[in-house]
């Protein structure tokens, strides 16, 4: 159900949103990869969400 809410968010999104949104998550995804390589990380499965969060921002992108 909560995938199915961010897509539907993210489709409303305009392209410039989209883009703002999608740099956004990309940093966040940058500081975890770096708090994980210091073992300062406490939960690992946000990774993957961000990585999953990132494909789906993109796949709708391309869908405009």
């Amino acid at each position: 159900m909560k995938r199915q809410k961010m897509c539907q968010k993210f489709r409303e999104m305009s392209p410039a949103e989209l883009l703002v949104k999608e740099r956004d998550l990309r940093e966040d995804l940058f500081r975890l990869k770096f708090k994980h390589g210091v073992r300062q990380l406490d939960n690992t499965a946000r990774l993957n969400e961000l990585r999953r969060e990132i494909a789906r921002l993109t796949t709708i992108m391309n869908e405009k």
